[in-house]
């Protein structure tokens, strides 16, 4: 028996692995099959879509499981972008706990909506978040804004940017979540804003190690009204800073849906007020007076000829005459009138024309009638916004992004639109690009626009922001560093 031993050692060792492998790929096999039995269900979620999207990436690729998995550990630096880095990110963003943790974040600020530069308790709760992940920054820009970064600290730098207020508007939205605060509501989604970017800031700081520079997180206040941009400007939100993205919400796209354009994408916008002035008088006895109603008529009938006779008509603009006020004496010719309105156009030329041509008209159409008058753009109050106008690389750069992240069909390209945005301020400094997220649901009722009592979001939109804004930055560095 002893002499047999050897035999038996040598049969064994050649054997055993022969069998464990076969068993093995059996294994494997049933696996396979009911993978891909599952597979031929229907998407029950955007997330299983954009996982699918993914997938098949990288089948495309024509890469086996084996030298995927071997692309993964090779590639984890992300030196040069591929599926895997887009689906390490996704991964982040679709954590159950960190879609919760998103959601919640967003409810407390719906919840306790504040106006332009009152945004105290949401830069608190922001600050609160950051100190949590151990991300620096500098408080307050702009009395309520803050400037926080992630990377090496050096160059490039990169900035994203979420607006923080709320509008002077009673929700009429009933749910769980709905505005403590009566006569105030977040009702044009900057609370899904500072929620993808908050969450941003958590995929940056768990990928920190792969950033090749910096990238800006700024949470600016007033975007609704003062200009809370210019002064995040002037108390050095864009030092150093190479380009600067952004994102609005929209119920034009389904939910996660990227939409953008190349060049101009938002007017500009100011308004005006021109006080007209003649000689109060009787009605019955006219000649004794000098009457402001006629003048102010007249300026107004002038006015609508400076865009359908002085406007090249391929150059939209816009100018609306929309406030006349004059006396309330059914027998009296008042001593003034006050009219007023809004002017916009998508280029700063087009936009200033207009601006000189509203003063001029006024003043000269109301001389012929021997009144006088005087025009304010109301610019010390900070109510005139340039056009927003998309860098053509950085709206590529965006493109890209989404494309690669989301899925060709889930990016468009959108018309631009006569909505103004204060974002255009930092797009007269740095290259900029500004884009839209989907999140019209028309089963959840996520079908109003912004500034209506009735707005709400789709929530499952917020984890597909933060990674957009993520991937944004992080590729930006990449390419640029």
């Amino acid at each position: 028996m002893n002499s047999l031993k050897p035999y038996i050692l040598f049969l064994s060792l050649t054997f055993i692995p022969f069998f464990a492998n076969n068993f093995v790929f059996c294994v494997n096999s049933i696996t396979s099959t009911s993978s891909s039995s599952s597979s031929d269900n229907e998407y029950t979620t955007f997330f299983d879509a954009i996982a699918s999207i993914n997938s098949k990436a990288s089948l495309k690729s024509g890469k086996n499981q084996t030298s995927l998995s071997a692309s993964r550990g090779s590639s984890s630096s992300c030196k040069v972008w591929d599926v895997t880095c887009s689906e390490a990110v996704l991964g982040l963003a679709r954590k159950p706990e960190n879609v919760e943790w998103i959601k919640g974040l967003r409810r407390k600020i719906h919840e306790n909506p504040e106006l332009a530069f009152e945004e105290y308790e949401t830069s608190k709760l922001v600050r609160a978040e950051l100190d949590q992940m151990e991300i620096e920054y500098r408080y307050p820009l702009a009395k309520t804004g803050i400037r926080a970064w992630i990377g090496t600290g050096g160059p490039p730098f990169v900035a994203i940017r979420a607006d923080m207020d709320a509008l002077p508007i009673q929700e009429a939205v009933e749910w769980e979540h709905k505005s403590k605060v009566p006569g105030k509501m977040h009702a044009c989604g900057h609370d899904a804003h500072v929620a993808m970017l908050v969450g941003a800031a958590k995929i940056l700081k768990n990928r920190e190690h792969l950033l090749k520079g910096t990238v800006i997180l700024l949470f600016q206040p007033a975007e609704e009204a003062g200009n809370g941009a210019k002064r995040m400007i002037g108390d050095g939100a864009l030092e150093n800073v190479e380009a600067i993205f952004a994102v609005h919400v929209s119920h034009e796209h389904p939910t996660a849906i990227i939409g953008s354009r190349p060049g101009p994408l938002l007017a500009g916008c100011g308004f005006f007020r021109a006080v007209i002035s003649g000689r109060k008088g009787l009605a019955g006895q006219p000649h004794h007076s000098v009457d402001p109603i006629l003048a102010a008529s007249a300026a107004v009938i002038s006015l609508q000829g400076i865009v359908s006779r002085e406007s090249n008509p391929l150059d939209s603009q816009v100018l609306s005459v929309t406030t006349f006020n004059g006396g309330s004496n059914l027998d009296m010719i008042p001593d003034s009138v006050v009219i007023g309105g809004t002017f916009r156009a998508f280029s700063n030329a087009s936009f200033y024309n207009l601006l000189q041509r509203i003063e001029e008209v006024i003043l000269e159409q109301v001389s012929v009638f021997r009144c006088s008058a005087t025009v304010d753009f109301f610019e010390k109050e900070s109510t005139i916004y340039p056009p927003t106008v998309n860098d053509d690389r950085m709206y590529e750069h965006v493109k890209k992004v989404a494309t690669d992240l989301l899925g060709p069909p889930n990016f468009r390209v959108v018309p631009p639109m006569m909505g103004a945005e204060d974002f255009s301020f930092y797009s007269e400094v740095v290259p900029a690009a500004f884009y839209y997220i989907g999140v019209r649901n028309e089963t959840l009722g996520s079908i109003h626009t912004g500034h209506s009592p009735h707005f709400m979001i789709d929530e499952d939109v917020l984890p597909f922001g933060a990674a957009v804004h993520a991937t944004i930055a992080e590729r930006y560095l990449i390419e640029h560093g």
